[in-house]
């Protein structure tokens, strides 16, 4: 896969798009927050990264299997092998964060002074802190 570039629209598609899935239920293979990542970069470039995987499966464990046979180790080595990682202070809105839960690592969209992730519990979108981000990827 080549560069990825942002459409020129990319903040109002960004914007339209969180609000569809904000209290969207979490659902493996459907809703969760790999495809939560995936999903902002589609609704910025027009590329979906997870398209291979959506629907493939409906636990973690078996999302974790899926991208393993794939030569993926997890997610996040996902993310890597599409998208550079950039340091906290040159991410921008709508770049994709790493932030770590009592679950393991979930990928959020950067906004600045924050990172929308989703709340397990009830698909709602939920704000942590720039500085929980572990990792960040740069999205065009």
């Amino acid at each position: 896969m080549g560069v990825l570039t942002r459409l020129p629209d990319w903040q109002a598609r960004l914007h339209a798009w969180l609000g569809q899935v904000d209290g969207r239920p979490v659902i493996p293979g459907r809703h969760d927050c790999c495809l939560f990542g995936a999903g902002a970069v589609e609704a910025q470039t027009g590329v979906d990264l997870a398209a291979p995987w959506r629907g493939r499966y409906t636990t973690m464990a078996g999302g974790r299997r899926v991208l393993r046979k794939a030569g993926f180790a997890d997610h996040v080595a996902l993310l890597a092998a599409h998208l550079p990682e950039v340091h906290r202070a040159y991410a921008c809105e709508g770049d994709l964060a790493v932030v770590a839960t009592p679950e393991g690592s979930a990928v959020g969209v950067f906004q600045g002074s924050a990172i929308y992730v989703l709340l397990t519990e009830t698909g709602k979108l939920g704000l942590a802190p720039a500085a929980a981000g572990e990792t960040f990827f740069k999205v065009g």
